[in-house]
């Protein structure tokens, strides 16, 4: 996809959503932080109907080491890898506590030392929470770029790096969202809704799925 193909993809997205949010629920940076680690391997619905409890009990670092494993555990139970993701949220909540004054760093390298935490889950809290032009490349961002030709790599970073490259730079925290909500409602994995995307004409993909009753799929231009 040329640098012009990629302005135009990302156009249609921002014209069709100018406000694009993160579907996760959260109160402030720190449960912005938590709800993001335990969405790995997890539906953001899940995620919400979760956090719903927990961060009534529990909505700053302090109230999340009080509550303890068993007591994380006890909200979370739906989630997928519970047991792993309480031990981390408790303990990224005492790093918090005893190295960052119970806030949360707005600095890439303190959130990538906190338990549970990686790179992607940074720069969700760093475009989210605090306002950088970051991309944080999940299994959608990652199946688009390549699907699309807009950003083609083997590993997330190599997408990320891509998109970073190439986004206008005025759209690329918005880009984010914009990405991540086209992959999961647009641009799905097993049958992607090409007939219905904003910015098929500007993708590569060369099987485009056509509308329900047609035969023959659209082909890439």
């Amino acid at each position: 996809m040329t640098l012009a193909e990629v302005r135009g993809f990302i156009e249609a997205l921002a014209a069709h959503n100018p406000a694009p949010e993160t579907e996760l629920t959260f109160i402030n940076p720190f449960t912005l932080l938590i709800a993001v680690v335990l969405s790995a391997q997890a539906t953001d619905v899940s995620v919400n109907r979760a956090t719903v409890t927990l961060f009534a009990a529990a909505p700053t670092p302090a109230a999340m080491v009080a509550l303890g494993v068993d007591g994380v555990a006890s909200h979370i139970r739906s989630i997928g890898l519970w047991q792993g993701k309480a031990r981390n949220v408790v303990e990224l909540s005492r790093v918090l506590v005893e190295k960052h004054g119970g806030e949360v760093p707005n600095d890439r390298a303190a959130l990538e030392a906190l338990p549970g935490v990686g790179r992607k889950t940074a720069n969700v809290v760093l475009n989210v929470a605090f306002g950088e032009s970051t991309m944080a490349v999940d299994t959608h961002i990652f199946r688009l770029g390549n699907r699309t030709g807009l950003a083609p790599g083997k590993t997330p970073r190599e997408v990320e790096d891509a998109l970073v490259r190439r986004i206008p730079p005025e759209r690329l925290r918005d880009s984010h969202h914009w990405l991540i909500l086209h992959g999961r409602y647009v641009c799905k994995a097993r049958r992607p809704e090409c007939w219905r995307c904003v910015a098929a004409r500007w993708c590569h993909y060369g099987d485009k799925t056509p509308a329900p009753g047609k035969a023959e799929p659209v082909q890439a231009t």
